[in-house]
């Protein structure tokens, strides 16, 4: 689940442990295009106190200006429904025609949600099961592949890490990109069996291991939501790795590296009897191409990268940092004469 959902959850806890009353908000519909997807969460207290999104701003001033007034008013799990009119999708920022529906449930014992948050924070996957006659919330085991389900009557959500992330290597580019990993919801696990580069890790949310990374990547059974990126710049620890990512259905494999190295490391790969089609799998140099110089900025390239792979997006070939690069070494007349011609 993305780190806004999982701050939602603990704040609604709190809220209720504090003996706040709150409303916690799930999308469970969208028609046309909408800023936030069915699954998403937003908790407001009964004094207009928010934490979490489920648009892009307006459906959430709506719902607080109607807390502050009314307060938590809603004695079950309701239905809410926001643009059906053209007038209503208007006026919440939706497209001319779309609709959100959402459930809005009040807090309680009843909602079982301080049994959930240990399940999430523990790194197990959970399906959240809601009768919205009763308010009654019940957990259950999911997989990655499970999403949210409705029928009117019972809502299931999942909840928990449904992408997993290996970063091979501890170093400084490796801190930067594993807090922002966390962020965009990835559970991540740092492997490095250098003791120098993991002494010094303080990072909270990660796992840190100190095996070979090949051996890593075997341990984990990687699966089509699995992401690798190496770090490392040490064929002893990263070629190995790679060599068994790329023949797992990992989702995103790359390795840092000049465009130099990247050729060399694919030289190398071939000798471990990998397919032209395994090699084509690997990102690398991996990233894509921002002019990216310090660390934060390259972390960020990367994680562009795999974002877009997690969401099936093909990059055009003039965002990825190789071809890029050599796009831009081509000198300015021979690139205009190309342009000019059609060519890109």
């Amino acid at each position: 689940m993305e780190s806004v959902d999982l701050e939602v959850l603990r704040s609604s806890v709190r809220w209720e442990e504090q003996g706040h009353r709150c409303l916690l908000v799930t999308v469970v519909r969208t028609w046309g295009s909408s800023p936030r997807p069915p699954g998403a969460m937003l908790a407001v207290r009964g004094d207009g106190l928010v934490v979490g999104s489920v648009s892009g701003g307006c459906i959430e001033d709506d719902i607080i200006d109607r807390t502050r007034r009314e307060g938590i008013c809603y004695k079950s799990p309701e239905v809410i429904r926001y643009g059906i009119s053209a007038e209503e999708a208007h006026r919440f920022g939706l497209p001319c025609g779309g609709t959100i529906e959402l459930v809005a449930e009040p807090v309680s014992a009843a909602s079982g949600l301080r049994d959930l948050l240990d399940a999430v924070e523990a790194g197990r996957l959970a399906t959240r099961r809601l009768d919205l006659a009763t308010g009654i919330a019940t957990l259950g085991p999911a997989t990655a592949t499970d999403g949210l389900m409705f029928d009117g009557k019972v809502l299931s959500t999942v909840h928990g890490p449904r992408y997993r992330m290996l970063v091979i290597g501890a170093g400084q580019l490796s801190k930067y990109l594993c807090e922002i990993a966390v962020g965009l919801g990835f559970d991540v696990t740092v492997c490095d069996p250098r003791e120098e580069y993991t002494e010094t890790w303080a990072i909270p949310g990660i796992t840190m291991v100190r095996t070979m990374p090949d051996d890593t990547v075997i341990e984990m059974s990687l699966d089509e939501r699995s992401a690798v990126v190496a770090l490392t710049h040490d064929p002893k620890l990263d070629d190995l790795a790679l060599m068994e990512a790329l023949r797992t259905p990992a989702f995103y494999v790359g390795a840092l590296g000049s465009r130099r190295n990247n050729q060399a490391r694919r030289e190398r790969l071939r000798e471990f009897d990998l397919t032209g089609q395994d090699l084509a799998r690997l990102h690398g140099p991996a990233g894509i191409y921002i002019g990216s110089r310090t660390p934060p900025e390259i972390a960020i390239s990367i994680l562009a990268e795999v974002v877009a792979a997690r969401n099936q997006v093909s990059l055009p070939d003039v965002l990825k940092v190789e071809e890029a690069k050599a796009a831009r070494e081509v000198p300015a007349d021979i690139r205009g004469v190309c342009l000019a011609a059609g060519h890109p």
